[in-house]
């Protein structure tokens, strides 16, 4: 079968799929939200010279970035779409903010489409963009099928690629070799290989990650103006367990348990990821005859000695201030890791698990530097927490390290910009 024949087959198999799972889409809560302009029942979108898709609220911000500092040569509109409510919101704001500027640069925003290849085209049709940048992970089979019919040049920016996923693509590699996109700058040698794997594109180079420029060191919050210094006697030994995940709680009660017997007066805060595991928690430190207390229950200063379970929403940052030592979880089990720089930002040497695969782009070179540790088991966990809080660095010095750390990885703004303008030429 020729290969054009081959293609047209492919979108209309994939279309008629489409066509059976709306009914079923519409029933998802979280879909049914803007379903009517992702099917474009409620308006097409409107024109633009550059349609920057970004699938939830993390890819939104990096399109922030982009619209913030992008500097066309001459008046450029922008069509910023997402999959989330949440990325809409963020797309929304920025999108608000940019009119007036003296960039020349105005944007809309609104829900991408489904990927199904005639109501792709119909979008596509209607915005008539110069240029697709696609942020991340964003491979839509039927979005590129009907870029490529209509000849509409695509890029990704800031592109990554697990081996699982180029494993489930590669079982259709002359497909995806057919719709491939003009350019891609990835984040990392192995996410630009994965990338060549499967486009069999030459255009492929590095960038650094755009989440990089988001990144800093923050003020120091002073003990006195600290929101948590009314709980916290000054210099209290206070270590934290941060962000963790159901999948890894018998692994931090163990931490929890061998902490109190190594520094009986050490005062452990416990994040739980999700407020619906605080039952569970009472019962785990219940049951293992440690003393703990509800964060929402604290009236006065916190026992040495003490676990306080965080039922309190938004207390984690004053935390890390007055911390000496942090786990951050979701690392202990494979689901893919938690922000682990955020400790970083307020001084505090942060320890994770061998698991951090949502944070791979960070690179090892953080560890190897000893800015951050990792450990391979709760056990290894428990090793660095009890050496850092025995000889516990200045956090002046861990944000001095870290932000030298940062400024060899920052830039990937700017080029994401320069990507964009050379396209557009």
């Amino acid at each position: 079968m020729p290969q054009s024949l081959k293609l047209k087959t492919a979108s209309f198999v994939y279309n008629l799929g489409w066509k059976v799972a709306l009914p079923f889409l519409h029933r998802n809560e979280r879909l049914r939200e803007g379903f009517d302009r992702r099917t474009l029942n409620h308006s097409l979108p409107p024109r633009a010279d550059v349609w920057i898709q970004a699938a939830s609220a993390g890819e939104a911000k990096l399109a922030t970035r982009i619209m913030d500092q992008i500097s066309p040569d001459r008046p450029t509109k922008f069509l910023l779409t997402t999959s989330t409510s949440q990325g809409l919101a963020e797309l929304e704001r920025t999108a608000y903010r940019l009119t007036p500027n003296p960039r020349n640069v105005s944007a809309t925003a609104t829900y991408f489409p489904f990927d199904m290849p005639s109501l792709a085209i119909k979008a596509l049709k209607a915005v008539n963009p110069k240029l697709v940048v696609l942020l991340e992970t964003e491979i839509w089979p039927g979005f590129l099928m009907a870029c490529k019919k209509l000849g509409i040049k695509v890029i990704f920016i800031n592109a990554r690629m697990t081996t699982k996923s180029l494993a489930g693509y590669m079982t259709c590699p002359s497909f995806f070799k057919k719709i491939g996109p003009e350019e891609v700058l990835a984040i990392s040698p192995d996410d630009a290989n994965r990338f060549k794997t499967l486009f069999e594109i030459d255009k492929v180079s590095l960038m650094p990650n755009i989440k990089f420029d988001s990144t800093a060191t923050a003020e120091a919050i002073p003990y006195t103006s600290n929101p948590l210094s009314s709980i916290f006697r000054p210099k209290t030994p206070f270590i934290i367990l941060g962000s963790v995940r159901k999948e890894e709680e018998s692994q931090v009660l163990n931490i929890a348990v061998a902490l109190k017997e190594e520094r009986p007066k050490t005062v452990i805060g416990l994040f739980p990821r999700h407020m619906h595991r605080i039952e569970a928690w009472k019962k785990m430190l219940t049951d293992k005859g440690l003393p703990w207390i509800l964060r929402s229950e604290v009236t006065s200063t916190v026992p040495f000695g003490h676990i306080v379970l965080w039922d309190v929403f938004g207390e984690m940052v004053p935390a890390f201030a007055l911390a000496r030592a942090a786990f951050i979880g979701g690392s202990l089990a494979p689901v893919g890791g938690q922000n682990f720089m955020e400790p970083l930002a307020y001084g505090v040497t942060p320890v994770i698990g061998p698991f951090w695969s949502n944070f791979a782009w960070i690179g090892n070179e953080i560890f190897e530097n000893n800015i951050a540790r990792q450990a391979g088991d709760w056990k290894g966990v428990l090793k660095e927490l009890l050496d850092i809080s025995k000889r516990p660095v200045k956090p002046e010095k861990v944000k001095n390290e870290f932000e030298t750390f940062l400024k060899d990885m920052r830039g990937g703004t700017k080029m994401a910009c320069e990507a964009i303008k050379r396209n557009l030429s």
